[in-house]
């Protein structure tokens, strides 16, 4: 084996396990958030808010999915300066232990019934802390897959722990559908079945936590370590120099979760399986659909990173958005035909725009912002689009639904967002292939939007996109 072989043998090693090690710790940690959205859309209400009533308890059980994003911020800010000063690899295995350790703990909780007040409450803290972990996962995640990929595969490599989402959802509502339909079908999925996917969590941690801990530091990261060039407060940094950056990348987000979580937070699954709705449909079925769905929105995420790296993650974008504008109310026709069938075909289609507008944000989200803020820049912009978009998206739809007594005004909603995340998208400018490296920050500080100027641009290896010419 020559001398160049080997260091090249040994990065392609390097990355491929990073790509393990972030799709597999996305993946349950995305399941543990997902898996709440799936009963609180079932059971929650019956659970944990009987006394309220069926339509009031199912409000305010998509009422406690939603306040989880608030407290996203939260762990944004604590994981992006933590991130940003001692290293992306702690925060993601500190992430994945308080995701772990919540989703684990809710599956043991009392129920109403035996507790009182205190059950809900209990269900609400641990739901909180699931917020926190969520806020400073992504981040981490992203950066350890872009920092350590070549410049002209980022794409396919921030794909990877964006794989985490639709794998999750896939592996939550396919535990649950196995649990309504085979091992705890009727009362017995209301009584102690629902709390097996949540004690499942236990084992998955297990797995997740010996896979990160396998990953090298991020080479960005090492190499701010190894110079001294780390900033002290990363996030008050951020916010003086690149607010405006933060605002039109949540943004970018937000349209996107929103849609999301029409599925993943537990809306199509409450609406399409309520007894007294115009669906009425099992609730197997229905997480079957979900279920396979999911699949589809995993293959188009992955197909998007490919995409990004061809054409560029701007445009990527904008045919994912428009996808998702020319799907959401047939969509919602398909989901509200009563038929399992059309309701699995309505969300397949609409996966293929989720998947597009979804794939490129890792590495586009890396690409926006210099090293010295890149956690902080990330989480926060990921949290606060979190917030915008999906954070009451549920509990928003099924108020629309419960006022109007029709799916189309969430469509309207929806559409609404999609609109307000093309405008911020159209802002951005597509820097594909710049040098994240910290000797680059002063052409990363400057020129991510189309409101400012670019720095200068810098000449690019043979093949690889010139910074800044999409878009």
């Amino acid at each position: 084996m020559s001398s160049t072989q080997a260091p090249a043998r040994s990065a392609a090693a390097t990355q491929r396990r990073v790509a393990l090690a972030t799709v597999v710790g996305t993946t349950i940690e995305w399941y543990d958030f997902f898996i709440y959205g799936t009963a609180a859309g079932l059971v929650f209400s019956q659970v944990f808010f009987a006394p309220a009533g069926a339509e009031i308890g199912l409000l305010l059980s998509f009422a406690t999915v939603g306040i989880s994003f608030v407290f996203r911020p939260l762990g944004a800010f604590l994981a992006g300066h933590f991130g940003d000063l001692i290293g992306r690899r702690a925060m993601l295995v500190l992430t994945l232990l308080l995701m772990g350790g919540a989703t684990s703990l809710i599956g043991l909780l009392p129920t109403y019934e035996t507790a009182g007040i205190l059950a809900p409450i209990l269900l609400l803290v641990l739901r909180i802390v699931q917020g926190i972990a969520a806020g400073g996962e992504w981040g981490g995640a992203v950066l350890m897959a872009v920092e350590h990929a070549p410049r002209d595969r980022r794409g396919r490599a921030g794909a990877f722990p964006q794989l985490g989402v639709p794998l999750g959802m896939l592996l939550a509502s396919g535990v649950t559908a196995l649990m309504t339909g085979v091992i705890s079908p009727g009362d017995a999925f209301l009584e102690w079945g629902w709390r097996v996917p949540f004690l499942i969590s236990v084992v998955l941690i297990g797995v997740g936590y010996i896979v990160r801990r396998s990953v090298d530091e991020s080479p960005v990261f090492a190499e701010m370590a190894e110079k001294k060039q780390r900033t002290k407060v990363p996030v008050v940094e951020l916010f003086r120099k690149h607010w405006l950056l933060v605002v039109l990348a949540a943004l970018v987000f937000a349209g996107n979760n929103a849609a999301g979580y029409m599925t993943t937070g537990g809306f199509i699954t409450g609406y399409a399986t309520d007894p007294d709705g115009p669906v009425g449909l099992d609730r197997t079925p229905v997480l079957l659909a979900i279920t396979g769905a999911a699949a589809l929105w995993a293959l188009t995420t992955y197909l998007s990173g490919y995409l990004a790296d061809r054409f560029g993650r701007k445009r990527t974008y904008l045919i994912g958005y428009g996808s998702l504008i020319v799907t959401v109310f047939p969509m919602f026709l398909l989901v509200d035909s009563g038929d399992a069938g059309l309701l699995f075909a309505g969300l397949a289609l609409f996966t293929f725009g989720l998947g597009l507008a979804y794939g490129p944000q890792a590495a586009w989200y890396s690409e926006l912002f210099p090293a010295s803020v890149r956690f902080s820049g990330v989480a926060i912009s990921y949290a606060l689009g979190a917030i915008l978009g999906g954070a009451f998206a549920p509990t928003i739809a099924t108020a629309l639904v419960q006022s109007t007594g029709s799916i189309h005004a969430v469509g309207v909603y929806l559409l609404g967002m999609f609109v307000l995340a093309v405008a911020a998208t159209v802002l951005l400018r597509d820097r594909s292939g710049i040098d994240l490296g910290v000797e680059n920050q002063a052409e990363q500080e400057t020129g991510a939007t189309v409101l400012r100027p670019r720095r200068k641009t810098l000449p690019q290896p043979s093949g690889a996109p010139e910074p800044g010419m999409i878009g």
